[in-house]
């Protein structure tokens, strides 16, 4: 009888372990792709791509027990090699081969030069051959650097007391209404896939007070546009007991500073490898919702022409104007109104015109949507008779108004778009892995 005690000790080495350990002069095992042969003659050079990024191997013809000739690029192999320092390598050390061991090869030649600094090709290639692309080393720090995100968004409401949820996304009914929802069979009855985890998040705020949900969210929109996308991440927080919805937007801003330190000190190497700045967020800025549309209106001499709602340029203008008279790449936009917030956000009790919400732009992109909700049983029917809604379509929704919630807000982080913005990309499809938009269901 045999039994398993744990993770399986390796005779290979990562980077990070030769790094941190006293190898220098020291024979080692490492495995890796073949990312790259640059034949010099009696010399070449095998560069592995590793999880950690890409190791540098020296060949000498007569030392190495193996034909360089077999090699090919995107082979998985095993070397073993002595550990000399290297300066002017991608690690700051270098493998002198003695052995190479194959553990599989392509059955073809890769159709994008991955290897390349730039992949000289266009966007729609790559989304089309993804599985290949992304293994180009800047395509990847793309996705460190957004799992950082995620990380720091984990790390840091976990700190501030919250509990992580898991929510359903095939559900009787869109959290936001309208008509887009993907609609689905289940086993005869109706369905569709969430919009928002709104409605759980709420009653998960009557067990635990304050819950966050990273994951996946679907609208049915017939958008084609750089910013949009049918499918995303949602970065999902809900809060009790606030004061404010003032709250929700300082919580927000605690995870912005925590998640920058958290990048700058732990994702340095992919920051570096993209040429990003990361912003400084000592503060952020607010504004009404009214006064944004006026302030660009006055600056840049543009009509308002939408009271209801800020296009697509109103917000660009708005990230620009913070931006030069308040150098801030964020800006809170609040109070917008009602007519185009959901049901369940709580209307401003100084003017019911206008909700207690907010949007936050991100170099003039909204990133994220939030505010205080009704949390009053009553308040909540009223609101839904206005609107001319059916109680009994949500009655399971309103069943943690009928017992009884505390004052609560929140919001949600579009987590590709934050991404987008950080990295000064100008299609949010650069920064998701996967794109669903509505021609792409592939790969």
């Amino acid at each position: 009888m045999e039994f398993l005690t744990g993770v399986k000790e390796k005779e290979t080495l990562g980077v990070w372990e030769i790094l941190e350990g006293d190898y220098e002069g020291k024979v080692v095992k490492v495995n890796g792709a073949v990312h790259n042969i640059r034949n010099m003659g009696d010399v070449a050079f095998i560069i592995l791509r590793k999880s950690e990024g890409l190791v540098q191997c020296v060949y000498e013809e007569g030392k190495t027990g193996f034909d360089l000739k077999e090699l090919k690029e995107e082979s998985a192999v095993e070397v073993t090699g002595t550990v000399a320092r290297e300066g002017r390598a991608p690690q700051g050390f270098e493998l002198h081969l003695s052995e190479i061991r194959v553990l599989s090869e392509p059955a073809e030649t890769l159709p994008l030069a991955i290897n390349k600094w730039r992949m000289n090709t266009s966007l729609e290639t790559k989304l089309a051959l993804r599985p290949i692309s992304l293994r180009n080393v800047r395509e990847r720090a793309k996705f460190k650097i957004q799992e950082g995100i995620v990380r720091g968004f984990r790390e840091f409401l976990f700190g501030q007391g919250f509990t992580e949820i898991r929510t359903p996304k095939i559900v009787s009914r869109g959290a936001e209404g309208g008509a887009n929802v993907f609609k689905l069979n289940y086993f005869n009855k109706r369905a569709e896939l969430g919009q928002s985890p709104q409605f759980y998040k709420q009653t998960m705020v009557g067990v635990y007070d304050r819950v966050f949900e990273a994951a996946p969210v679907f609208r049915a929109e017939k958008h084609n546009t750089t910013r949009h996308l049918n499918e995303y991440i949602s970065l999902d927080f809900e809060m009790g007991y606030i004061d404010g919805f003032e709250d929700v937007m300082a919580m927000e801003t605690g995870f912005l500073q925590y998640t920058m330190e958290l990048l700058g000190r732990e994702y340095q190497k992919e920051l570096e490898l993209l040429g990003v700045i990361l912003p400084e967020i000592r503060q952020i800025p607010q504004v009404r919702f009214d006064k944004a549309k006026e302030l660009v209106s006055e600056k840049y001499n543009r009509k308002i022409r939408n009271p209801f709602d800020l296009e697509p340029e109103e917000e660009q203008l708005i990230g620009r104007y913070f931006k030069e008279e308040y150098d801030s790449d964020f800006v809170f936009v609040t109070h917008y109104p009602s007519k185009k917030r959901p049901f369940y956000a709580m209307d401003d009790p100084e003017d019911n015109r206008f909700t207690l919400s907010f949007d936050l732009l991100y170099k003039g992109l909204e990133i994220t949507t939030g505010g205080q909700r009704i949390h009053d049983y009553a308040m909540i029917l009223e609101k839904m008779d206005k609107r001319g809604m059916d109680p009994e379509d949500i009655k399971d929704y309103l069943m943690i108004f009928k017992y009884g919630m505390p004052p609560h807000g929140g919001l949600g982080i579009g987590l590709e778009r934050m991404t987008m913005r950080l990295l000064d990309e100008q299609n949010v499809r650069e920064t998701t892995m996967f794109p669903r938009d509505v021609t792409r269901l592939e790969p």
